[in-house]
């Protein structure tokens, strides 16, 4: 019985000494680590605003601010911990062990985060820029550390990989300022080619979205038996791209209608010989 009291107050004086040693350490480890969440917070809500003020552009904002809050949790994770007593030294080397098999597990991820890299430093396209990348196509909204954030027409959001699409190819739609509205129509082969052309133009010229300048091309594409072929070659601004495309199908329509230039009727010519 004796043995058994000596036992639990042996226990209770080690439990009150590991209290009394790292009690303090523990709260004063979750203090730091709560006010330092919420400072951090506040620093990174700052810097987006700053970053968002100034004349960097939308392109790199988030992926800075993404990488800050990212370099003050750690930093903090390593304030927390030497706080605790561990020594900073062998922390570092368990993190770099960590690191190790972490890194081998998430190679994609490190593929990534690579990638965005890449896109930041070579900028083959930018936040608003309307891409073709990965079999999707969208207005770029975000490039952040390991995806970019794509908003198609039909109001979907698109996450590309960032390692894909900077080793895949990309085609930017935006770079140049304008786009080729490339549309296909056919006239009855006996037509007149210029007064063709001529309704060709005006119907073109009353759309809202087509540029001036570049100036629309109308051009014979194929010659037929019974059909004459026009490519019609106008030019948009690279967001209204289908905008363009559906008023141009319609007052093409409208301009052959009233210049009485018809459309091709496919035909055959059957001649019958008597035996």
């Amino acid at each position: 019985m004796n043995d058994m009291t000596n036992t639990v107050n042996i226990l209770k004086e080690k439990v009150i000494g590991f209290a009394m040693d790292f009690g303090p350490k523990i709260i004063g480890a979750l203090v730091i680590l709560i006010v330092g969440l919420w400072v951090i917070g506040k620093i990174t809500k700052f810097a987006s605003n700053r970053i968002a003020k100034s004349k960097i552009d939308a392109t790199l904002a988030p992926f800075f601010t993404n990488m800050l809050n990212a370099i003050l949790k750690v930093l903090l994770v390593l304030t927390v911990v030497g706080i605790l007593g561990v020594q900073t030294t062998s922390f570092a080397a368990i993190i770099a062990a960590a690191g190790l098999a972490i890194g081998l597990a998430l190679q994609g991820s490190l593929g990534n985060f690579a990638g965005g890299v890449l896109l930041l430093i070579f900028r083959p396209i930018s936040v608003g820029d309307y891409i073709k990348a990965q079999s999707h196509e969208g207005e770029v909204k975000e490039i952040l550390l390991f995806v970019t954030v794509l908003k198609t027409l039909d109001k979907r959001i698109v996450y590309l990989p960032n390692g894909a699409l900077a080793g895949g190819p990309i085609e930017n739609l935006s770079r140049e300022g304008s786009r080729r509205v490339d549309t296909t129509f056919r006239v009855a082969g006996d037509q007149d080619i210029d007064a063709a052309r001529a309704a060709f133009l005006e119907g073109v010229n009353n759309c809202k979205h087509v540029l001036k300048d570049p100036a629309p091309q109308i051009v014979v594409n194929v010659l037929t038996e019974y059909a004459i072929e026009f490519q019609v070659r106008p030019f948009c601004k690279p967001e209204v791209y289908w905008d363009a495309w559906v008023e141009i199908q319609e007052q093409v329509k409208k301009s052959l209608v009233k210049n009485s230039i018809k459309g091709p009727t496919p035909g055959r010519n059957i001649f019958m010989h008597n035996a």
